[in-house]
């Protein structure tokens, strides 16, 4: 009982990460982070060409995949890519 419900957790992770990464803004936002490092969501907003608003909305399903990493400096909220990704990510930001 235990494997399957281990197996369900995987498959359900897989779900999350999978459809976080089925958008072009959310890969352009990736592929922003991989190339630039941290950044703050204006500067992503700017960068991708987006509302700030649509933009955080954007981060938010994507910091909630697991796939950014987000730091509070003042008012200021940065993002990056996790040092321990998902093999998804990767998978995906060698295709960008």
């Amino acid at each position: 009982m235990i494997v399957m419900s281990e197996k369900r957790n995987r498959i359900t992770e897989s779900e999350r990460v999978l459809k976080a990464l089925a958008n072009r803004r959310r890969l352009a936002i990736l592929q922003l982070l991989h190339t630039k490092g941290p950044s703050s969501v204006g500067n992503i907003a700017e960068h991708i060409r987006l509302s700030f608003a649509a933009t955080s909305r954007h981060l938010r399903t994507l910091a909630g995949a697991d796939l950014v990493e987000s730091e509070q400096v003042n008012t200021t909220v940065n993002y990056s890519l996790p040092k321990n990704r998902h093999p998804a990510l990767d998978t995906m930001l060698k295709m960008l």
